[in-house]
């Protein structure tokens, strides 16, 4: 049984396409997942348009933000029936004996293989997983909003893993892109006062996220930055895809404060990192997620202290992948999500 796949096929500029492609076979430890919803992330895009940083096994099926209802059953899989309704970490392949995975961080893993780069993702009818990645879907939440748990759950991985929040606090977001907004919303959560930095071609996407209780500012942040006492701001979480955004965060916070860094930037730095030395700053670099993060973000959304809907942009069926990855390619849309049914 074939289905429709979208399919980054090689390294060169807009090499993906919509193929047809089997169903996958799974393994004892595996279910087979029929696909209700998947989202398209800024990594499907940077695939897209051939400049993304990692390594990517061509051809290969995009996406990693799904969720559905499982098909079928591995036979060593325990827990889980045909028709339960789950969402899927990233972690598709990682080697049970490495030490970072006996610490429950499997997610930095060296040798970890995530859907829609290492092995084929969710953005056509069915999909393998692991069942020891599996999470269960309460039923008030709708698949169309719980296929974007990855997402959140980096945000939470940089909030508030890997930030150092008080209430209280003043927080700068560099990047209003989906995980920019997603990592406001989590500040505003921790119950920090908020600001949420962009361009102007940025208004729109800035405007969504007013809606968080975040204040927004296109350009220069300084003047919020030192609002409080002119020392700066006490976080950055620096959610943009340049390096250079590095160098405003140095600027922009105060003599011991930190900067959260998840936004991907291939660029070479370019600038002197004196200022992260003289005032004492705490640099963190946040990558992916585990267990623990998707049970408290799945609850935070089950109970709506966590709401997406704000940032979807629209459903495309498979058909229409080009649409909806140009929509959010121009900024249009914050996220778009697909349906391969």
């Amino acid at each position: 049984m074939k289905s429709a796949a979208v399919v980054n096929y090689s390294p060169e500029k807009h090499s993906v396409e919509l193929r047809d492609v089997e169903c996958p076979t799974i393994g004892s430890d595996d279910v087979l997942l029929e696909v209700a919803n998947v989202g398209v992330c800024g990594s499907d895009l940077h695939q897209w348009t051939a400049d993304h940083s990692w390594p990517v096994n061509y051809p290969v099926v995009l996406g990693h933000e799904f969720a559905g209802s499982i098909a079928e059953v591995g036979s060593n899989v325990a827990g889980w029936s045909a028709g339960d309704r789950v969402v899927s970490e990233t972690a598709a392949i990682i080697d049970d004996n490495s030490p970072m995975t006996r610490r429950g961080l499997y997610n930095l893993d060296p040798s970890r293989k995530g859907f829609g780069y290492g092995v084929n993702g969710a953005m056509t009818k069915y999909v393998r997983a692991p069942a020891r990645i599996l999470h269960r879907v309460p039923d008030q939440l709708p698949l169309e909003q719980a296929c974007l748990t990855e997402p959140c759950c980096v945000a939470y991985s940089a909030v508030v893993k890997n930030g150092s929040i008080e209430p209280g606090d003043r927080i700068i977001v560099l990047g209003p892109g989906t995980i920019g907004i997603l990592c406001a919303a989590m500040a505003r959560l921790c119950g920090a006062q908020v600001a949420l930095v962009g361009l102007p071609q940025d208004a729109h996407r800035l405007k969504i996220a007013e809606q968080y209780g975040c204040e927004t500012i296109i350009g220069d942040a300084k003047e919020w930055a030192m609002e409080r006492d002119g020392l700066g701001c006490d976080g950055v979480i620096d959610a943009a895809g340049a390096s250079i955004t590095l160098k405003i965060a140095l600027d922009l916070v105060r003599p011991a404060g930190w900067i959260s860094k998840v936004g991907w930037g291939p660029q070479p730095l370019g600038f002197n990192l004196d200022p992260l030395v003289q005032k004492n700053i705490t640099l963190q670099g946040s990558f992916s997620h585990n267990w623990p993060i998707w049970e408290r973000v799945i609850a935070l959304m089950a109970s709506d202290q966590l709401d997406v809907r704000p940032i979807i942009g629209g459903v495309w069926p498979i058909s229409q992948w080009h649409e909806a990855f140009e929509k959010m390619h121009h900024g249009e849309v914050v996220k778009s999500v697909l349906n391969p049914n």
